[in-house]
């Protein structure tokens, strides 16, 4: 089928059954008010690769690439807070969270909500404020955390010919389990600015991304990808290092993909997308 016909297509059909099904035709609800967001300018990283990675059957390191971005990257400067998510969840556009209530949520950051609530809420903010709001990937979280960013805990895999360094690995994996938990939400700039001047990066708060979990298999040489395989009902969670949760758990504690101790608490920031994205051209269609 012609490009340009699968598109129109799905832009007829996206047109229809979009607005029908979450509402999106018009927005009657009041606004939220302005968060503060950090542009983060142009620039690259060097990036591991999240997922499983095999080679020969064995588990093997994640390989790192040079990841360019080449836009400013604006991305909201403090967590979404408790007082921010509950207008969601007045408007029906989120489920209640699963965080202890406070006498004051307007400085902390919203806890115990799943990457589902987090997807959720970033409709119903994109919805009420005209924009275009969505997660962070897991390349541009790392990038916004700058030096804060640790990625997977251990990313040296067993060396079948050296058991020393399998015996450091299960050492250190054993040392971080042993972690003290910090389950408790810290008021809003407790970890301060990163040098970029986003708050809280990699605090006692994982944040979700966009990133869908892979099982990658490499070439014997650990560079090349030889094939991979998706699994987007678990997604990456981003902060003092990296984990993998399925899309409906809010507390880390019950149940994910990580090495160590488990996530403290599940929240998320969003990024803006200054040029038109889906829901801009959908409002544009629906008009």
């Amino acid at each position: 089928m012609p490009h340009h016909v699968a598109e129109a297509i799905i832009g007829a059909v996206a047109a229809v059954a979009v607005p029908a099904a979450i509402g999106l035709v018009d927005w009657a609800g009041p606004v939220p008010g302005a968060v503060e967001t950090v542009a983060i300018a142009p620039g690259a990283i060097d990036f591991p690769l999240p997922g499983e990675f095999l080679a020969d059957g064995r588990p093997a390191a994640a390989p790192s690439r040079n990841v360019r971005f080449d836009r400013p990257l604006h991305i909201m400067a403090d967590q979404v807070s408790r007082a921010a998510y509950g207008e969601c969840v007045a408007a029906g556009g989120c489920r209640p969270a699963d965080d202890a209530p406070s006498a004051s949520t307007s400085d902390i950051p919203v806890t115990g909500v799943s990457y589902l609530d987090a997807e959720a809420y970033a409709v119903w903010y994109s919805r009420a404020t005209g924009e275009t709001w969505r997660l962070p990937s897991a390349a541009e979280w790392a990038f916004a955390a700058g030096e804060r960013f640790a990625g997977d805990p251990f990313a040296v895999a067993d060396d079948p010919k050296n058991p020393a360094v399998a015996w450091i690995r299960r050492y250190e994996e054993e040392a971080a389990a042993r972690r003290e938990p910090d389950p408790q939400p810290k008021p809003r700039g407790h970890y301060g600015p990163n040098a970029h001047g986003v708050r809280d990066m990699a605090g006692n708060v994982w944040e979700w991304t966009s990133t869908c979990y892979s099982r990658v298999k490499l070439d014997a040489a650990l560079e090349t990808i030889e094939h991979t395989t998706e699994n987007c009902g678990v997604h990456v969670a981003e902060g003092r290092h990296r984990t993998y949760m399925s899309d409906f758990v809010r507390d880390g504690k019950s149940g994910g993909c990580a090495v160590g101790a488990p996530p403290d608490n599940l929240g998320f920031r969003l990024v803006r997308d200054d040029t038109p994205g889906w829901f801009a051209r959908l409002q544009a269609l629906v008009r």
